[in-house]
């Protein structure tokens, strides 16, 4: 009997086997079958601390006998407030920037963006309201970025085969050259031609130090750091995508930490809940909260989801905040960086890889292979191999990636790269 599941990023008509997993713990999931899969990419990196976190689960469970929804359109709760104190209280700060001070909450990584880009229109939209500005309806991306799914995030990412269906629903953007080794000053002086031009743009977005799904290519804080006063000079709104680089997977709670920049706006998610329930949240300085303030309602911040800072997400929230407060999240995160580094060493020297890279708890490296890229047909051969091998890993194409949980212990990062040597072997000449 055909399963009535359509599940993403899957096409079905290959009939590849889609185990059933019916509990975790830790960085383990365990099958229906019996079988254990150590989870390599914490489940679309969402798992910070580990799988059912009994902090995390005890909040859920507590707040889910008290107040489970309640609709956020002029009404709120504790939670809710705990929580967006906690994100200003956590997030990047410097001096001379106003501090990111207002918090939007929607229910995933593509709303909170959807929710920051719509933030910066509706402020250049409001400022020419007033007369302080021209009207700017124009957004600077980075090549190869990766947003999201919905139609504006889609239209902010890198054009491809995954949004082709839909390119005529596609607003254009301006696309700035990823900043590779060696071409970093190419990069910012077309950033400061586009932020320069007599039409200035009114936003430009980053994933910040490292692009996700783009093949996780990584490029240094001292160019995402000009990039955004670049933005500042021009008086163009500097947005940050932080909703898979946050809550420390580049080794500080923020990546934007490292550059010492504090976006206009930021878009968090995945980690918020340490990965056990849906929350987002876009987070936006005083500027663009104010140009939305006013006695007119035609001008207040139309956006909003019928489960906007759900009680029970934002206890889960609560928790995991709580959790980076009171325990040393950030040692785990260095000593697994560590482990990570160690072994990836040794990897690299394996002949069938190249371009092994690594930033905090990410790490990447490229199976050389004649069919390289995302649609390369060594990816799902690679799935079925380590799923095989007891690891869930799911490559880019033939980028082979880790994003683990933080629990990740020496023995399973030794199954891990064990595995991985073997695929080097199995797939070094058929590749």
């Amino acid at each position: 009997m055909t399963s009535p599941l359509w599940h993403p990023f899957t096409q079905h008509g290959l009939g590849e086997p889609i185990p059933k997993v019916v509990r975790a713990q830790g960085a383990l999931l365990h099958l229906e079958d019996g079988r254990t899969l150590i989870d390599c990419i914490s489940s679309w990196w969402v798992t910070t601390h580990g799988h059912c976190d009994p902090r995390i689960a005890a909040a859920i469970g507590a707040q889910a006998q008290t107040l489970d929804q309640l609709i956020f359109a002029a009404y709120t709760h504790d939670p809710a407030e705990e929580v967006a104190q906690g994100l200003i209280d956590l997030a990047p700060r410097a001096d001379g920037r106003d501090p990111l001070s207002h918090v939007f909450f929607s229910d995933s990584g593509s709303t909170a963006v959807e929710v920051a880009l719509k933030m910066a229109l509706g402020y250049w939209h409001n400022r020419a309201l007033d007369g302080l500005s021209a009207p700017r309806h124009h957004i600077l991306v980075l090549e190869h970025g990766y947003h999201g799914d919905t139609i504006g995030t889609m239209s902010m990412g890198e054009r491809g085969v995954y949004n082709a269906a839909w390119t005529p629903l596609l607003f254009d953007v301006g696309t700035i050259a990823f900043p590779h080794q060696g071409q970093e000053a190419k990069t910012l002086a077309a950033l400061d031609a586009a932020c320069s031009a007599p039409e200035k743009p009114a936003a430009f977005i980053v994933e910040p130090l490292i692009l996700g799904a783009g093949g996780m290519l990584i490029y240094s804080p001292a160019v995402l750091r000009e990039m955004a006063a670049i933005c500042a000079r021009h008086d163009v709104l500097f947005i940050a995508d932080e909703v898979m680089t946050g809550w420390g997977r580049t080794g500080t709670l923020f990546a934007c930490e490292q550059a010492g920049v504090v976006p206009d706006i930021m878009a968090v998610a995945k980690g918020i809940t340490g990965g056990s329930i849906a929350l987002a949240a876009t987070l936006a300085t005083p500027r663009i909260f104010d140009a939305h303030l006013s006695t007119d309602r035609a001008r207040l911040f139309y956006h909003s989801s019928s489960y906007t800072a759900n009680a029970i997400a934002c206890a889960a929230a609560a928790a995991n905040i709580a959790i980076w407060r009171e325990e040393d999240v950030l040692g785990r995160i260095a000593a697994l960086s560590q482990g990570l580094a160690q072994r990836l060493a040794i990897l690299a020297r394996h002949p069938a890889f190249a371009n092994p890279r690594q930033l905090g708890t990410v790490v990447a490296i490229d199976l050389v292979a004649s069919d390289a890229g995302y649609l390369s047909d060594l990816a799902p051969r690679l799935r079925a191999f380590f799923l095989d091998r007891g690891i869930l890993l799911r490559p880019l194409g033939n980028t082979i990636y880790l994003l683990p949980p933080y629990c990740l212990d020496s023995d399973q990062l030794d199954s891990i790269f064990e595995a991985l040597a073997q695929a080097g072997d199995f797939f070094a000449g058929s590749a």
